[in-house]
């Protein structure tokens, strides 16, 4: 009887802990005709995450770009960054239908950001938003997965066409710096194996192993 009821225990204990909520943000997006076509990127309060993209059907660049068909991966990112993005939308309580600004702008891409918080929890939709803490945190979640998106397709080029990476490691090197790419150290350990690679230029070493400096 002691054993069935220490197993009941540790179930109802199961239980409630998948019944709790996580604090987390997550932000899925969606525009047919670039690649990728559709991701989601869910980030937790201590930095833990998970992004998910899907090619879809846009051409190829006319630079034949290499682009990955899928990615779906944990990613880490800096405590520091989950707790700003989550500060910037605990005081907020907005619904669908309340985040579009019905401005006359070109398409960007459909955006959902989804908050989950400790009391209470929305999600909403919008091209554009109108709402200047949701517009920035969709933006930093934007630059966040472009980063995530270079580090695959920085992987392709390293097994396909190696020779490509000096552009790539420039093309890293300049967006990190003007706040393009986010969070450069969720694709440090890719930097970090790029930079011990002794059969790639030492140009792009060098630089790999610069950008792997990142502060977490």
């Amino acid at each position: 009887m002691r054993a069935w009821w220490g197993i009941a225990l540790l179930l109802i204990s199961a239980a409630g802990a998948q019944e709790t909520p996580k604090h987390f943000v997550r932000l899925d997006f969606s525009n047919p005709s670039i690649i990728p076509a559709q991701w989601e990127l869910v980030v937790y309060a201590d930095g833990s995450g998970h992004f998910h993209a899907v090619r879809g059907n846009a051409k190829d660049s006319d630079a034949g770009e290499m682009e990955p068909l899928t990615i779906d991966e944990d990613v880490h990112l800096s405590g520091s960054f989950a707790a700003q993005i989550l500060a910037m939308l605990k005081h907020h309580r907005v619904g669908d239908g309340q985040c579009e600004s019905h401005s006359k702008v070109a398409f960007q891409g459909m955006k959902t950001l989804a908050y989950q918080g400790p009391e209470f929890h929305w999600s909403c939709t919008f091209n554009y938003a109108r709402d200047k803490e949701v517009a920035m945190v969709a933006d930093l979640l934007m630059s966040v997965a472009a980063t995530l998106v270079e580090g695959a397709r920085l992987e392709l080029i390293w097994q396909h066409d190696p020779l490509g990476l000096d552009k790539e490691l420039e093309f890293l090197s300049d967006a990190s710096s003007d706040g393009r790419l986010q969070q450069i150290c969720a694709i440090k350990e890719t930097l970090t194996r790029l930079a011990a690679d002794p059969s790639v230029m030492e140009r792009v070493r060098k630089r790999a192993r610069k950008l792997a400096l990142c502060n977490p």
